[in-house]
C-alpha cells in the first residue's frame, strides 16, 4: 500500500524544567519563543505543513489546552485533534492515544517532540521521503541524527546495513552513555543520536504495543473509549489512563520490535535541553555573548565575554565577567558557569524542599 497523507503527531506534554526559570509547569519551554519569533510549538507545527501532510494531532497536558490552541491558531496550524492528557505517562502511551485518534489504520504518523530545533527543514522532508516506502511496508522508522560531539545526554543508535536508499537496519539502541563510550561511538562513524522523531503506520504501532506492552494498549484504548469530546478536544478518561504503564516509546516498542529501521539525517537538530545548548545554537556578538531581553527585559554587558544572558522583565547588567549563564524571569534569577546548566535540575529538586516555595 502507498501512504497518501502523513499525520503529524506533536507531543507537547513535557515540562521543560531544565530551562528554569523561564520554563515552568504553567509555561513549559515548547510554549516559549526561545530560538525565533515563533514558539517552539509553532515552529514544530510549521515543519509539517504542505500537500503531503494532514492537519496535526497534538497531545498535550490538559492544563495547557487554551495556550496550545491559541499558539497553533496564531501560526495557522489548526489541529484536527487535541488530545489532553489528564496526567503524564511518557511518550509510548501518548503516541498510542494519537494512533487510536488517527483511526488505527494505515495512516502514517510523523511523531515529533514539540520542543526541538531543526534548522534544515528541507533535509528533514527529504529524510521523510526516504522513509515512506519502508513505512508503507509496515516498518517502524526512527530518524538518526548525525552526531558531532560525544554527547552523554542523548541515546544513540548503531546504524546497520542499508535496506533501501538512505534507510538502514538498526543494530542496537544505546541508552545515554558514559563519556568514554560516547567518544568511541562518535569515532566509529556508524552511530547516530536518537532524536526521538519517528514515522510509522498507526496500525503497526498498535500491533507492536499489543505484542510488547499489552497493558498499555488496554489502558489507552479504554481511556479513549471513555473519553470526553469538546470540539477538536479529546479528554481521555483519567482513571483508565492512569492505569497505563509510564514508559517511553524506545523502551516499550523500538528496542524490542523486529521491523525497525533508521534514516540517518543531518538537519541542524538540537533538543535545546539546557541553557548551554541554547547558547550553542544562538548568534553571538563579537565578544561571544548571546543576550536578549523579552517582554520589557533588557540586558547590558560591558567588558563581558562568552556569556549567555536572557531576561523577560528586569534589567540585567554585567561588567567584567565571562563564561556565565544568567537568566532572569519574573522574580527568579539563575546564575551559573557555562557548561553546568544541566545542574538546573538540582536546583529544582532543592527548591521543592525549600520553605519559601
Amino acid at each position: 500500500m502507498t501512504v497518501k497523507k502523513i499525520v503529524p503527531v506533536i507531543l507537547s506534554g513535557g515540562s521543560g524544567t531544565r530551562l528554569w526559570p523561564m520554563s515552568r509547569p504553567e509555561m513549559p519551554k515548547q510554549m516559549l519563543a526561545l530560538t525565533a519569533e515563533q514558539t517552539m510549538l509553532q515552529l514544530t507545527a510549521g515543519r509539517a505543513q504542505g500537500a503531503v501532510f494532514a492537519a496535526p494531532i497534538v497531545v498535550a497536558n490538559a492544563r495547557h489546552a487554551d495556550l496550545v490552541e491559541q499558539q497553533l491558531a496564531d501560526a495557522g496550524a489548526h489541529p484536527q485533534t487535541l488530545i489532553l492528557e489528564p496526567l503524564g505517562r511518557n511518550t509510548a502511551p501518548a503516541i498510542a492515544l494519537a494512533a487510536i485518534a488517527a483511526g488505527r489504520g494505515h495512516e502514517a504518523l510523523l511523531v515529533m517532540p514539540s520542543d526541538h530545533v531543526i534548522a534544515d527543514v528541507p533535509a528533514f522532508h527529504a529524510a521523510i521521503d526516504r522513509a515512506l516506502p519502508m513505512v508503507s511496508q509496515g516498518w517502524l522508522v526512527t530518524f538518526g541524527i548525525t552526531p558531532d560531539a560525544p554527547e552523554t545526554g542523548y541515546g544513540w543508535i548503531q546504524v546497520g546495513e542499508a535496506m533501501a536508499p538512505g534507510v538502514h537496519s538498526v543494530v542496537r539502541f544505546v541508552e545515554k552513555p558514559p563519556r568514554d563510550a560516547a567518544e568511541v561511538m562518535l569515532a566509529s562513524g556508524d552511530h547516530a543520536w536518537n532524536g526521538g522523531i519517528f514515522l510509522f503506520r498507526a496500525d503497526k504501532y498498535l500491533e507492536a504495543l499489543a505484542q510488547f506492552a499489552p497493558g498499555m494498549l488496554v489502558a489507552t484504548e479504554e481511556a479513549m473509549a471513555k473519553a470526553r469530546h469538546e470540539g477538536v478536544r479529546i479528554y481521555p478518561d483519567a482513571t483508565a489512563f492512569a492505569a497505563s504503564p509510564d514508559d517511553s516509546i524506545d523502551y516499550a516498542v523500538m528496542e524490542k520490535a523486529e521491523r525497525v529501521a533508521v534514516v540517518p539525517v543531518t538537519m541542524g537538530w538540537n533538543d535545546v535541553g539546557s541553557w548551554d545548548a541554547l547558547h550553542a545554537i544562538s548568534s553571538r556578538d563579537v565578544n561571544g555573548n548571546t543576550h536578549r531581553g523579552d517582554g520589557g527585559g533588557s540586558v547590558l554587558a560591558i567588558d563581558t565575554n562568552n556569556c549567555f544572558v536572557r531576561s523577560d522583565g528586569v534589567r540585567v547588567a554585567l561588567v567584567g565577567v565571562e563564561d556565565l549563564i544568567v537568566v532572569a524571569s519574573g522574580n527568579d534569577v539563575l546564575v551559573l558557569p557555562r557548561g553546568r546548566s544541566q545542574e538546573v535540575k538540582k536546583l529544582i529538586e532543592a527548591m521543592k524542599g525549600s520553605p519559601s516555595q
